[in-house]
């Protein structure tokens, strides 16, 4: 890999070139050629970036265009966010394994890396760039340039002095150890020398009780002297001092840097909650227009986005169906010039790829523009190609209207659709217009007949509607018969504000039993997308989003169904599940909690602009409160001029919280710009219950999701509940 390798880059039945592909030193990133040479940033990709490298015709690009080459010559790379996929063919089975090997290798090795190697490999990186001739000596002027590489503007004087203390041999280069010693000098953090210093008095090494005497100003739930132990003989670097069960400054850093000194919960990171109640009392990662990787006019359609949604958590995915040709029903969002799919190459990629991440249930909700011939033709291939997996009838025949939980359904796809009432004719019925559910877009007068057809369901079809049975929402307001826990209405986002505004409390007992699906409204043409949050308040489980589109929206989503296990379920508090709950989120009632959080540093910002050596960031931090309405808000740090490699604020905020069980706290580092909104630099958003309180270490992603490694926030955390 180091030599590189001629792949061959396969986009569609005519466009394929060779490249040649080669892995960097560094280990972390792969360059390759380009037609067109671009900015060097633009012919890299890096490992973290990686979701996953399948082997074989694995992705729609090589089903579709990859024919002509052996499956075990080829392979594809998959990456997290938007970038597409990278299939590529081999000229040998052997050389395709060594990619797939290699990379499998290098991607469990970067997981495996402490946070202190992900720091001295991103170093090593920049030295190896800023040593211009490559002799291993740093002059002054190639110091300059790592500086300015890695985000740090020192004025000259300084810059020179700290050059001049390490340079020892006073040749005026710096080597060897020389680097090293500038190189820790540099990344020095005095705010963890303070805290050490604070607990570990004169000897400047922490003793086992000293570090528990830590831990518990630190608020640690059940910190034991054995515990602080264990954390001396996993962090410590020295050898001598881990016998002596002692602590320095550099294995206090190791642990602060370590998920166990992150911000999140790492309790919260494996699925912890009660997964046996009924469905109704989850929230359930959802997507909306699924089949979509861009906006919903013009965008391609794409089995590979589903995949991509259950790569992030989804649970509960949309298939927009309609009559095909040759008897076979598609996916596409109808009349727009979106792209076309099969409906069972979708229902095979739920099948290959639903039960990777999380073995939860997926819920399939259709949205069914067929015919009843299709529509039989649909059921058909969801029977044949799901098997067993899908739920075809009642689990518990003696309440078959009661939801199940997700732990009996793990491994288990449910159909959402329209359901025929009991007396039914054989040949499907016409449901009436009061029966029918809600159609998702508002569609033009051309599209009658067709609308006519898709009201009615074929018995095939209706028959696997069995937990989530589409109806239409008319009232909250009691009925002499209570409606069934099975029933499912979809409501647009503005009709789901009308109903949480003018029915809060009603609304929240709703969903209570039922679930409830809300969706954007189909005047977002881009694929925009609203803030879940609002929606989650009042109880509803399937909030969906667009989620090829980033944003804040997403990054809440991301921070919502990041705990659990990442498994797409979380339980709803207390309050959104008792049928008899008061709880209405207009009317939460007094403050409970006071969160206060003290913003101290960062540590290596990335570079916003990689081709302008000059141009560094001038960070600010903001702490955005997403909850309840009353709850909301938002705070920020001042800008720190020209530094993104070790930033100093020191500032608190704090905010008064009346419903903390629904918070989600978003942390966000932006580039102050004078003249022009901010530039988004790294943010990171996690629900309040999972926030751990002390001096915490926050690690930044980007846009789209993925690690900012060695990016960091440096914060403390402190909450009082009353």
């Amino acid at each position: 890999m180091l030599r590189g390798s001629r792949l061959r880059k396969i986009r569609s039945r005519t466009w394929q070139k060779e490249r040649l592909y080669r892995l960097q030193e560094d280990g972390l990133s792969v360059w390759f050629q380009r037609r067109i040479p671009r900015a060097p940033s633009q012919h890299i990709f890096f490992v973290q970036h990686i979701e996953a490298v399948r082997e074989g015709h694995q992705s729609e690009g090589l089903r579709r265009f990859g024919g002509a080459f052996p499956p075990a010559r080829c392979l594809t790379i998959a990456f997290r966010g938007r970038r597409k996929n990278l299939d590529l063919a081999a000229a040998t089975a052997e050389e395709a394994q060594r990619w797939v090997r290699g990379l499998a290798k290098l991607r469990a090795r970067l997981d495996a890396m402490s946070q202190r190697e992900r720091l001295d490999h991103w170093i090593h990186a920049y030295l190896h760039r800023a040593d211009s001739d490559q002799d291993s000596k740093m002059s002054f002027k190639e110091i300059k340039s790592l500086l300015r590489m890695v985000n740090v503007d020192m004025n000259d004087m300084y810059a020179y002095r700290l050059f001049k203390e390490c340079d020892h041999s006073n040749n005026e280069r710096l080597e060897g150890a020389e680097i090293e010693e500038f190189l820790r000098r540099l990344l020095k953090r005095p705010e963890l020398e303070e805290i050490f210093h604070r607990y570990s008095g004169e000897d400047r090494v922490l003793s086992a009780p000293e570090l528990l005497e830590f831990l518990e100003d630190q608020g640690e739930d059940g910190a034991t002297l054995a515990h602080a132990q264990q954390l001396i003989h996993t962090y410590e670097l020295n050898e001598t001092a881990k016998q002596h069960e002692l602590m320095t400054l550099d294995g206090f850093m190791m642990y602060l840097l370590s998920p166990e000194g992150a911000a999140l919960d790492p309790a919260h990171t494996s699925v912890f909650q009660d997964m046996d109640q009924p469905l109704s009392h989850y929230f359930i990662s959802s997507s909306h227009n699924t089949y979509l990787t861009d906006s919903q006019i013009g965008g391609p359609s794409s089995t590979e986005a589903y995949v991509r949604a259950f790569a992030q958590g989804c649970r509960c995915v949309e298939l927009d169906c309609w009559e095909g040709p040759g008897g076979e029903p598609i996916i596409y969002h109808g009349h727009t010039l979106t792209s076309k799919i099969l409906f069972r190459d979708v229902v095979q990629a739920v099948r290959d790829h639903a039960f990777t991440l999380s073995p939860y249930p997926v819920i399939l909700s259709l949205e069914n523009h067929c015919g009843l011939e299709q529509q039989a033709v649909m059921a058909r291939h969801l029977r044949t190609i799901l098997g067993d997996t899908l739920v075809t009838q009642a689990l518990d025949a003696q309440n078959p209207e009661e939801l199940p939980s997700p732990e009996q359904l793990k491994g288990r796809v449910l159909v959402k659709g329209k359901k025929l009432p009991a007396a039914r004719s054989e040949d499907g019925r016409i449901l009436s217009d009061q029966e029918e559910e809600e159609e998702e877009e508002e569609e033009e007068p051309e599209a009658t007949e067709q609308r006519r057809r898709a009201k009615q369901i074929s018995p095939e079809l209706s028959a696997l509607a069995v937990y989530c049975c589409a109806t239409r929402l008319r009232t909250l307001r009691p009925t002499p018969v209570p409606p069934q826990p099975c029933q499912v209405s979809s409501l647009n986002e503005r009709k789901a504000k009308k109903l949480i505004r003018e029915a809060g409390n009603s609304f929240v007992r709703h969903n209570a039993r039922q679930l409830t699906r809300v969706y954007p409204l189909g005047l977002r043409m881009n694929s925009a997308n609203y803030s879940p949050q609002e929606m989650w308040n009042s109880g509803c489980q399937l909030v969906a989003l667009n989620f090829q589109t980033p944003g804040y929206e997403m990054d809440l989503n991301a921070g919502r169904f990041l705990v659990n296990g990442q498994c797409g379920y979380i339980l709803k508090p207390a309050c959104l599940r008792q049928p008899d709950t008061t709880f209405d989120p207009e009317c939460p009632g007094p403050p409970r909690t006071t969160l206060t959080i003290q913003v101290l540093t960062a540590q290596q910002l990335p570079k916003l602009n990689t081709e302008k050596p000059n141009s560094i960031v001038d960070p600010l931090v903001r702490v955005e409160i997403h909850g309840v309405p009353a709850d909301c808000a938002r705070k920020e740090t001042n800008y720190v001029l020209n530094n993104g490699f070790n930033p100093r604020w020191g500032q608190t905020l704090q905010f008064q919280l009346r419903a903390p069980e629904l918070v989600l706290v978003r942390f966000v580092v932006e580039d102050y710009d004078t003249t022009s909104p901010n530039d988004f630099v790294g943010q990171f958003t996690l629900p309040l219950n999972s926030l751990k309180q002390g001096y915490r270490h926050i690690h930044l992603l980007s846009k789209d999701g993925a690690s900012l490694s060695p990016a960091t926030l440096f914060v403390h955390i402190r909450i009082q509940r009353f």
